[in-house]
């Protein structure tokens, strides 16, 4: 009870501090709102200036504004968009199935491809093939996404035509058909992340003494992989998974560019491109919220998979 009360407090120090900053980096921001908003340069009058810093509440002190925005914002209201003329609540939830279709589609692809690869890379260590996966995967960890999509874009889609050029799709197959090039293209830099993490864990479990017990009992090699090695490997390869998900769903910015995906991360883009503050700043404050929310969720999952923090716990 104690550590989820100071998970849970933590958590809001965090948002509060979080949306703080967020809420701050845009007052400071170069560029002035009130000049987009009037937009006719010939409307530019003092009175009209006046009526919009007051609509806006641009006329209050930083703290004050910070104030009513969140306060606003923990009951769901986001603010207006200044582009589109629209809740920002309801320009994100439009925005928000894309976005997650891309990371849901290139999670399976990284943590089924990362694990497997680690998982071979363990068991032929120091052979042929663990270098090969060992440079392969290092090869892949240094080309930026937006290289890898464009490259994707050049062949499969311009030369052979087998998937769309752009967009997200409508449906679930076709949404799948359009997204499967951007899954790859922003997952192929985690497989080799999470690859490397199974195999650094897996080699360390292969030699524990447990391990060499088990070994010694007769156990298959199938069996012995399955029980003692790799279900204790899960712990930091499912941190791992857990960062990456996290940054993916806060970093697919580059990667919905290239492919003309209409996701939050081209909301953002397009946002700051515009001065949207409100925009920014639900966007920035979706990314701090998410980043939490897939942690904390590993640290409830953690113990499930490793009885031996449960038992510390209960230690403690």
């Amino acid at each position: 009870m104690i550590r989820a009360a100071t998970r849970i407090a933590g958590m809001i120090l965090t948002l509060v501090v979080s949306s703080f900053v967020i809420f701050a980096a845009m007052y400071a921001a170069p560029g002035d709102p009130v000049t987009f908003l009037i937009g006719n340069p010939e409307n530019m009058t003092p009175e009209r200036v006046a009526e919009v810093k007051a609509q806006y509440n641009l006329d209050q002190p930083l703290i004050v504004q910070y104030g009513l925005w969140a306060s606003q914002a923990f009951v769901g209201n986001l603010g207006t968009s200044f582009q589109y003329h629209q809740p920002v609540a309801e320009l994100m939830a439009t925005r928000l199935p894309a976005t997650l279709a891309l990371v849901a589609m290139a999670s399976v692809l990284f943590i089924v491809a990362g694990v497997g690869l680690g998982v071979l890379s363990a068991l032929r260590q120091g052979k042929r093939t663990d270098s090969t996966i060992t440079a392969a995967t290092t090869l892949a960890a240094s080309v930026p996404s937006f290289v890898i999509g464009l490259l994707l874009v050049s062949i499969f889609s311009v030369q052979l035509g087998w998937f769309p050029v752009s967009g997200a799709g409508e449906g679930f197959l076709d949404r799948l058909h359009h997204l499967a090039l951007p899954a790859v293209a922003l997952a192929v830099g985690a497989v080799a992340i999470v690859s490397r993490v199974t195999r650094q864990s897996m080699v360390e479990q292969m030699s524990m003494d447990h391990v060499e017990a088990a070994r010694s009992f007769g156990l298959t090699p199938a069996k012995l992989i399955r029980r003692h090695v790799l279900r204790n490997a899960w712990g930091p390869i499912l941190t791992m998974v857990a960062l990456v998900v996290a940054s993916m769903l806060a970093g697919t910015v580059v990667v919905e560019s290239v492919f003309g995906i209409s996701g939050v991360g081209k909301l953002l883009v397009d946002a700051i491109n515009t001065h949207d503050f409100p925009v920014v700043q639900a966007v920035l404050l979706y990314m701090v919220i998410t980043y939490m929310v897939v942690t904390t969720l590993v640290d409830l999952v953690h113990p499930l998979l490793d009885p031996r923090i449960k038992a510390k716990d209960k230690k403690s």
